[in-house]
């Protein structure tokens, strides 16, 4: 690795790290939560990747978010929390927190990695989001993780109660409920390159198309039709 290199990545680091407010003391943690196992491995000199720091973030995600749940849900059972939190900490999640915040142009990846798209791969940005927060719990404290996380959390308690309802589990029961014949689920379209792929499904049942809805995976748009759906009957 040239001089060269090796200080525009710690540029990049840096600018992340004051357009943040990070205010990181020990820069190399920071350094380390950004950089993918793709980039270590083409390194052999010592360079260490961010999933020590992954597992580390992601049980102080899972706490700050269990946390949130029960304070501002107080009439929710035990297994209506555990759906709370086990959505918001989903990766698919974590990815569009990691994009608000630019995260991906940031991340030191493999020259593999990067000509595939590693940037803006929803993987690699959910795994990134939760090493920078085991980077900022151990130069920091607990407190700091809250504070960075729960901006990101607060918006979604207005809806967060809806994207835990299983739409297709509602649907189905609502169909046989009016005896209308079985569910057809249908991928129409796909678009977007191939780490950012978007699906566009409808569902038919009764002999109509009642709902279409589209997603980064199959599962999540075939969820938005039957929750259209539901809407529509």
């Amino acid at each position: 690795m040239t001089h060269n290199s090796q200080k525009r990545e710690v540029e990049t680091a840096s600018s992340l790290n004051d357009r943040l407010g990070l205010s990181f003391s020990n820069f190399s943690l920071l350094t380390k939560a950004l950089t993918h196992r793709s980039y270590a491995n083409e390194h052999q000199d010592g360079v260490m990747d961010n999933e020590r720091l992954e597992y580390l973030g992601d049980a102080v995600l899972d706490f700050i978010v269990a946390e949130w749940a029960y304070r501002h849900f107080p009439e929710l059972p035990e297994g209506d929390l555990t759906k709370i939190r086990a959505h918001l900490v989903q990766n698919e999640n974590l990815a569009k927190f990691a994009q608000q915040i630019n995260l991906g142009a940031a991340l030191r990846l493999g020259r593999g990695e990067k000509i595939t798209g590693g940037h803006h791969r929803e993987s690699v940005l959910g795994s990134a989001f939760e090493a920078l927060l085991g980077a900022i719990y151990l130069d920091s404290n607990f407190e700091k993780v809250s504070g960075f996380v729960l901006p990101f959390v607060d918006p979604l308690i207005d809806t967060v109660l809806e994207e835990i309802s299983d739409p297709k589990s509602q649907l189905q029961e609502r169909v046989q409920a009016l005896r209308i014949g079985p569910l057809i689920y249908r991928v129409i379209s796909t678009s977007g390159p191939d780490h950012a792929r978007i699906y566009e499904v409808e569902v038919e049942f009764d002999g109509e198309v009642k709902g279409r809805g589209k997603g980064s995976s199959k599962a999540n748009a075939e969820r938005e039709a039957a929750r259209d759906a539901l809407r529509n009957i």
